[in-house]
């Protein structure tokens, strides 16, 4: 049931609205930032439809269905095998889809528009979920096309996206959009604790840094994050203190070495948290929504050198360069001038 899953109270409400009145729309699309439980929520609704023995219109959790409909069938062979076709449940009425490489082929949405005609298997509907919906391109969204404006009444289609602008606004037109909130700090907090992911300090400090998501809270190795934020806040004060130029030059080599591209927007992101608290902590040095509660006194001595206007402008051009990454720019070159201009401010 929707009730065993964090957060987004007001999707479960439309959920279970649209179950009990059994109005639940052929195409739908599950959009939100990653993280927070779209494709979890896409399954649970795929349950309730083809569940043998509901309660109160949702998934009993408990039937021969239900317990088939969450287990996929998973290649040993090798991922890249996973993504050429779809991917089936041990359930034959649910199906997933996902892309090969960078993004959907012709021959995968084809496929899936042969089997979304036939006519369910076992139970009283077929359903399948398309992950990561934003890199169905041109040709393959043209070819989603005409199964969306096809839909058979005993199937549903899923889409499951964080990048919902990316979608082509003639499939966004032709589903419904279902949109999720980040989740928020206790709720991430209230999940780790209820399942022994860590200890009450630690559950608070990693759902303060997921950002409203789930899984960024689950993955977050502490130990990792509070050695790279130690360094990032060394560079921050020296930012503010306006050392030389030479070592924030430096900084930025570190930061852009090929060996840590993996890691690039992670650190940006650190960078990001450590200024907005600085930032915060310039308005009012009592504020209570700093994320780095556990260095305060180490951010207060920055937040005092430096003028609220001067740590809002690093946020500004923080965001600036990690919307610049999308678009593949050199990192050495944008660390570079993220560096000087934050010091230049």
């Amino acid at each position: 049931m929707f009730d065993r899953l964090t957060g987004n109270k007001r999707v479960k409400d439309l959920l279970a609205r649209m179950l009990a009145r059994e109005r639940v729309p052929g195409a739908l699309i599950f959009a939100g930032i990653e993280g927070v439980g779209k494709k979890l929520f896409a399954i649970e609704l795929a349950k309730a439809l083809i569940c043998l023995q509901p309660k109160e219109a949702q998934a009993c959790d408990c039937c021969a269905a239900c317990v088939r409909i969450e287990r996929f069938k998973v290649s040993s062979s090798g991922e890249a095998e996973n993504t050429k076709s779809i991917v089936w449940s041990e359930h034959p009425d649910v199906g997933l889809l996902r892309a090969a490489n960078r993004t959907f082929t012709i021959d995968q949405i084809r496929e899936l528009e042969s089997e979304i005609r036939f006519r369910p298997y076992e139970g009283k509907r077929r359903v399948f979920l398309i992950d990561e919906a934003d890199k169905l391109n041109e040709a393959s969204s043209n070819a989603l096309l005409k199964t969306l404006e096809e839909m058979p009444a005993t199937s549903h289609l899923f889409l499951v996206t964080s990048r919902h602008a990316a979608l082509l606004p003639t499939i966004r037109s032709r589903c419904q959009t279902i949109r999720f909130e980040p989740l928020r700090a206790d709720e991430i907090e209230k999940h780790l604790l209820e399942n022994k992911k860590h200890s009450a300090l630690d559950a608070r400090s990693v759902a303060a840094l997921a950002g409203g998501s789930l899984a960024k809270a689950e993955g977050l190795n502490l130990d990792e994050y509070r050695a790279r934020r130690s360094a990032t806040l060394e560079l921050l004060d020296a930012l503010a203190a306006n050392k030389s130029r030479v070592a924030l030059l430096r900084a930025a080599e570190e930061w852009s070495d090929p060996k840590r591209k993996e890691e690039y927007e992670t650190m940006l992101g650190t960078l990001e948290a450590l200024a907005r608290d600085v930032w915060l902590l310039s308005l009012d040095p009592s504020s209570a929504m700093v994320v780095n509660a556990d260095l305060r006194e180490q951010l207060l001595k920055i937040a005092a050198r430096v003028r609220s206007r001067q740590a809002a402008s690093w946020l500004e051009r923080i965001e600036n360069t990690r919307r610049e990454l999308a678009i593949n720019i050199n990192r050495r070159i944008a660390t570079d001038a993220l560096f000087l201009q934050m010091a230049n401010v």
